[in-house]
């Protein structure tokens, strides 16, 4: 049996399968997140309900789903005070009343008519006298709601009836598929195969327990760790060219910056410098935390490219930050540096373009312009990105075309947990650079309410009097009628008023150019208070300023937090967070808030994040919006945390596995090699397998 014979059922249209028509795909590709077989099957529900027979509403379980005969006496539609949604109340004989939000009146007067015994499934509250139950099943016999049922996310329009026979359907489309696991990991893990799983999460006949979820998740993970691998050693076998360098290029920067790296720099720089000496393409991720050093770092790469004979490039996202990567470069580098970036015209810009083309310029700092389709270079051996996830992965690649073989070097100053190391970065290797340098200011950070805001207003006056700039974030740019965000024109217009003259505005939306004046009017100090969304929260750097609000804290990531923090303390004088949350602040993002109050340290930061968001924000989405995993551990509220861990153990057990993978079976061509090319397929990584040519 082929790959693609075997897998076709899944990858067919669900329009396939039997009474599902070309509406009712188009609501179920909308919760699914896609219109094949595959991807129905891969909708796992929310969570299994186990029903629990009872003959009386006193009998309800306390945290489970009941099944009971009820008798209705009347409905009638309602609004809810608290939401203003409508919905249908259905007050029974048993004491017992039914509300479903949303519900047309005369739909369920047909369900439930009056006089006449139904069954219903629920999870009963105590309320009054009796108890209530909100959205329960209905049928007309017990028979009806079995005691086992998955409980599928579904979208407006599409009921769990339209759903519940389309995956009965999908199931038995699957195919026989060969096992890609480790025997031996499954019988440690106590691991289903990959349709029993499937089986027992949509058509279970017994509670399935957590095994097939981990089952299922160890697949997506390990599709998408042995494609990363399969990556990496593809570009590992690119050819590229030794660039060693003498060293003493280095030595004059280091003599100019007047302080020895620190060892975090020096081991750094080390892994970068041996990379550039061997006769493959480097693709390394540079990564430190707020002050580290990463730019030093930066320099003296791009010098030993340049000793070897070679030209480096180092792209910034916004013009403000190339500028100030120009003045470090100039201080340092004992060569020529020059900028390409929007606003160099007219002659200037020929001569950079010239000096390029000609290589008699062998370092540039620029924007997106450097890989426009104008600029040329002699030899461009090191392309170094800054910001990196500011800019889209072809962007990245455009820049490092300019070049035959170059080597790639990508910096973030946002700390990265270990797991996702190993997974939006997985195709790199990663130099870390822990540890700030010398000289760096601590910065004093306080928790506080919104009712203080006055006091913090009277008391930031003082300090713009004494000449001091301050951020003042918030996370929307406008209000919105159904958002209760403060906006940043809001607050701009206000504290305009109070401190006419003294106010910037950056946000977003508004047009380069005028945004980039607003960051440069704030660094020459033409301005003193620059209200904000997060735009600043990289590549901002003014050692003037020393105060950094953020507003309704509490809604803002912790690693989000940490980076506009880092805003500040880059000066002589002492400096300070205030970070102002909203009322009614709850227990979790106070404990998120105290850990930023406590903590300098952004690693620690990150991984605190990953563990309180559990399976939500850092492991659900990418930066682009898109789902990292669409099958991993999720768990609510105090599962959260235990989801997480483990979700992070299993993609660390599958970059250890997928690496023994390939070191068996370089090409994928065992028994177990070619069912992984089925599951790189399954899990749409199918242009993996075009690597396996690079041996």
């Amino acid at each position: 049996m082929s790959d693609a014979v075997s897998l076709a059922p899944l990858h067919a249209p669900v329009t396939s399968l039997p009474g599902v028509g070309p509406a009712r795909a188009a609501l179920i590709e909308k919760a699914v997140g896609g219109g094949r077989v595959l991807d129905l099957l891969f909708h796992l529900p929310e969570r299994i309900a186990e029903r629990h027979p009872i003959a009386s509403p006193e009998e309800a379980p306390a945290e489970a789903e009941a099944v009971l005969p009820l008798t209705p006496l009347m409905a009638r539609a309602a609004l809810s005070k608290a939401t203003r949604r409508r919905y249908v109340e259905v007050r029974t004989e048993e004491r017992v009343t039914l509300r479903f939000m949303g519900g047309a009146l005369g739909h369920i007067e047909r369900l439930l008519p009056r006089g006449e015994r139904r069954w219903i499934a629920g999870r009963l509250r105590p309320e009054g006298d009796g108890f209530s139950c909100i959205n329960p099943e209905v049928a007309k016999s017990p028979e009806a709601l079995p005691p086992l049922e998955p409980v599928w996310p579904l979208t407006e329009g599409l009921k769990r009836g339209h759903l519940a026979p389309a995956m009965r359907a999908a199931l038995e489309r699957l195919p026989a598929l060969p096992e890609w696991q480790d025997a031996a990991l499954l019988r440690r893990e106590g691991w289903p195969g990959f349709a029993a799983a499937l089986r027992a999460l949509h058509a279970p006949i017994a509670p399935p327990g957590p095994a097939p979820r981990e089952r299922l998740a160890y697949d997506e993970v390990l599709a998408d760790q042995l494609a990363l691998a399969l990556l990496r050693r593809h570009r590992r076998g690119q050819p590229g060219r030794a660039r060693p360098g003498d060293g003493r290029l280095q030595a004059e920067a280091l003599a100019r910056f007047g302080h020895a790296p620190t060892p975090a720099q020096q081991a750094a720089l080390a892994e970068i410098a041996a990379d550039l000496a061997a006769p493959r393409r480097m693709l390394r991720l540079l990564q430190g935390d707020v002050g580290a050093g990463k730019t030093l770092v930066a320099v003296l790469a791009m010098l030993q490219a340049v000793e070897s004979g070679a030209q480096a490039a180092l792209m910034a996202p916004t013009e403000l930050l190339a500028r100030q990567h120009l003045r470090t470069l100039e201080r340092l580098c004992p060569v020529p540096v020059a900028l390409l970036a929007g606003s160099v015209k007219g002659r200037a810009r020929r001569r950079v373009l010239e000096g390029l083309a000609e290589g008699t310029l062998p370092i540039v700092v620029g924007t997106h312009a450097l890989f426009q389709e104008g600029v040329r270079f002699r030899d461009l051996g090191l392309a170094v990105v800054d910001e990196q996830h500011r800019f889209g992965v072809a962007q990245r690649l455009e820049l490092a075309a300019k070049g035959m073989g170059a080597d790639m070097l990508v910096m973030t100053a946002t700390p990265i947990p270990r797991t996702l190391e190993l997974t939006h970065w997985g195709e790199m290797e990663v130099s870390r650079i822990a540890e700030k340098p010398r000289g760096r200011q601590p910065i004093a950070t306080r928790v506080i309410g919104a009712e203080r805001l006055p006091e913090v207003v009277e008391r930031l006056a003082a300090a713009l009097a004494r000449g001091e700039r301050a951020y003042w974030v918030v996370r929307a740019i406008t209000g919105g009628e159904h958002d209760d965000s403060v906006a940043a024109e809001t607050r701009f217009a206000e504290l305009s008023a109070r401190f006419p003259g003294l106010v910037g505005l950056a946000h977003g939306e508004l047009d380069v150019a005028v945004r980039e004046a607003a960051l440069a009017d704030f660094a020459a100090g033409r301005t003193r208070l620059l209200v904000a969304t997060t735009v600043v929260e990289v590549g901002v750097d003014v050692p003037e300023a020393t105060i950094m609000l953020v507003e309704q804290a509490e809604r803002f990531g912790l690693s989000a937090l940490h980076q506009l923090r880092g805003r500040v303390g880059r000066g002589a004088r002492p400096s300070s967070c205030l970070l102002v949350h909203s009322e009614g602040l709850s227990a979790r993002e106070r404990e998120r808030l105290s850990i930023l109050r406590d903590s300098e340290d952004g690693f620690a930061i990150a991984e605190e994040d990953l563990r309180l968001r559990g399976g939500g924000d850092i492991l659900g989405t990418r930066q682009a919006g898109q789902r990292l995993y669409r099958l991993a551990l999720r768990g609510e509220e105090e599962e959260g945390e235990r989801a997480a861990r483990r979700q992070a153990a299993l993609i660390a057990m599958a970059a250890q596995d997928a690496a023994h993978l390939l070191h068996q079976d370089p090409m994928l061509d065992s028994p177990r090699g070619r069912a992984a090319r089925l599951l790189l397929d399954l899990f749409g990584k199918r242009e993996a397998a075009g690597y396996l040519a690079a041996g």
